[in-house]
């Protein structure tokens, strides 16, 4: 039968960066996820990280995250057992993100550099989910802030971790909602639809920050 994507825990994530690539010396410098089950909020993770080096005057305009700011923060390694607390086995959670590959390059890198074991989570894609149940039409583009417009998020994203993961959070809602009305009812059923999509126009990176 499949798990039922009501029954399902998700944790939705986002993080903010000093660039657009980890192997390129880009480093975390927040860290925001929303736990959720049957559209509950169950627990939410906020953290200002030390990217170990100053950040770019073009993120500090972007995201408002200054060196004061992640300055006095721990590093990524003092937050990691944290973080992955939080986020709980991959028996149970469904790891979820807007533009999954950028984020998820950015933890796995920092479990590797710091020799901690990244679960093999579940993971869905908003961006993705969103290309295929929406036309045109509906949106011009699946970036995050076009998908908050569009669902009608109770927060606006910014890019801020917490802010763009609850907004996230809207948005995964409201797309379960949409593939609903596919007979999509499961997580099995929803990651095998989110798998079969048409060849994208451009890279599934996305900028610097969400």
């Amino acid at each position: 039968m499949g798990r039922s994507l009501h029954e399902t825990t998700f944790v939705v994530i986002d993080l903010e960066t000093t660039g657009g690539a980890p192997h390129l010396g880009a480093a975390i410098t927040e860290i925001g996820a929303v736990k959720v089950k049957s559209g509950k909020i169950l627990g939410e993770f906020k953290a200002f990280v030390n990217p170990e080096h100053p950040v770019p005057s073009y993120i500090s305009e972007l995201t408002g995250i200054t060196d004061a700011m992640v300055y006095q923060a721990p590093t990524i390694a003092t937050i990691f057992p944290t973080l992955l607390e939080f986020l709980g086995s991959p028996q149970e959670t469904v790891l979820v993100a807007q533009n999954a590959p950028f984020d998820l390059s950015f933890l796995k890198y920092a479990a590797r550099a710091h020799a901690f074991s990244w679960p093999d989570f579940p993971v869905l894609d908003t961006a993705i989910i969103a290309r295929k149940v929406l036309s045109r039409d509906e949106v011009p583009n699946c970036q995050l802030a076009t998908l908050s417009a569009f669902f009608g998020t109770s927060t606006t994203p910014n890019h801020r971790a917490l802010d763009d993961a609850k907004a996230t959070v809207d948005v995964l809602h409201g797309l379960i909602e949409r593939v609903a009305g596919l007979d999509i009812y499961t997580l099995e059923e929803l990651m095998n639809f989110g798998k079969r999509i048409k060849k994208p126009k451009s890279p599934a990176s996305r900028p610097p920050t969400s």
